[in-house]
């Protein structure tokens, strides 16, 4: 759940940015970046806070003034009246574009969706194969636009790992809370005895960081080239198109490999990079500060799950609002919206 930041958390934010930033040690770690970019952030909004105030007295004055006995007196006060009134309103729009948390950004841009097979085997490739498509049909009702930036094909099917990049208006915003991890229990095609299997897929929705969130070194990648393999049509194959990143000192590790560029794929692997650090940056500060810290994902283990298909009672269980909904071949055809919708109502409320 998001909470209202009022003026006075405003100002104890700028304060402690405003110590913490004065040591220059500060200077040497990894967040300094995010640290001074709120800090300039909040310098802004502390002047317009500020000048705000100071409006808000000459309003005070103003209005005494209108009603003097001095008409002549009166009469300029209105006017002066009417241009407080009028610098507070820009003042206001100007506010309301700076008064943001870096949460509220995230909510209206484009995601990564990354989707990775967990516990099952060939059963958990075929069902991440599963909700990829039902993601991707509730993207085409929603008119956005998605592209797959790196897939990893299981030998006996489905995906052992796919991720694509969703454009769109609130992308980030209704597919957020999608993150984590998803179980399926139904009979698999080679199951002879019918019994029913217990499979998860794990699900990370990532807000896309631009290189003004967070800056690479280069000295901190390790950058290869290769021919890439898999699907992609005889021009992917014939060239050293296929990118790998290693971001050395965290070990993450990022490959693309299903353009033709090896430009656009060293691009894309590097956006995907720049996502996981901020998201992985954003995670440990959260992590330092709240006890309620809400993993994003988690290690795909059966018992680490948000949401369970039910094939045999074609059910689905949300277990974070605790609700069930039925129909499960409308909704792995795209039918997302109503969940989301409740799920978006249960953590803004």
């Amino acid at each position: 759940m998001r909470s209202q930041i009022n003026e006075q958390d405003l100002r104890q934010e700028f304060d402690r940015l405003e110590k913490t930033l004065s040591d220059s040690s500060i200077y040497q770690k990894d967040n300094y970046p995010q640290l001074a970019k709120r800090f300039k952030e909040l310098t802004e909004i502390i002047h317009l806070l500020d000048k705000r105030k100071i409006l808000n007295y000459q309003q005070q004055d103003a209005e005494a003034l209108t009603k003097n006995s001095d008409s002549a007196l009166a009469v300029l006060a209105e006017t002066e009246l009417e241009e407080i009134l009028s610098e507070k309103q820009k003042l206001q729009q100007a506010l309301e574009q700076l008064f943001v948390s870096n949460e509220d950004q995230k909510i209206s841009g484009n995601c990564l969706l990354e989707i990775r097979a967990g516990v099952g085997g060939a059963e958990a490739c075929l069902f991440a194969t599963d909700l990829q498509r039902m993601y991707l049909k509730f993207i085409e009702k929603k008119s956005w636009k998605i592209e797959v930036i790196s897939q990893s094909l299981a030998e006996s099917g489905g995906y052992k790992e796919i991720i694509s990049e969703i454009t769109g208006q609130q992308a980030y915003s209704q597919l957020q809370f999608e993150s984590g991890v998803h179980r399926v229990q139904r009979i698999p095609s080679t199951e002879s005895q019918g019994r029913i299997h217990t499979s998860t897929v794990s699900i990370a929705v990532l807000p896309i960081a631009k290189e003004t969130d967070l800056t690479l070194d280069a000295n901190d990648l390790k950058i290869d080239t290769y021919r890439s393999s898999g699907p992609g049509g005889q021009g992917v194959n014939k060239t050293d198109s296929a990118v790998r990143v290693t971001h050395l000192p965290t070990k993450l590790v990022v490959i693309c490999q299903d353009g033709r560029s090896q430009l656009k794929n060293k691009e894309k692997a590097l956006e995907v990079l720049r996502s996981r650090l901020l998201e992985k940056q954003i995670a440990e500060t959260e992590a330092k500060t709240s006890s309620q810290r809400k993993k994003l994902i988690g290690r795909a283990f059966r018992n680490e799950k948000i949401r369970t298909y039910n094939f045999p009672q074609d059910r689905l269980t949300d277990h974070r609002i605790a609700k069930n909904f039925s129909n499960l071949a409308d909704i792995l055809n795209g039918q997302l919206q109503p969940l989301i919708n409740q799920l978006i109502d249960y953590e803004t409320q």
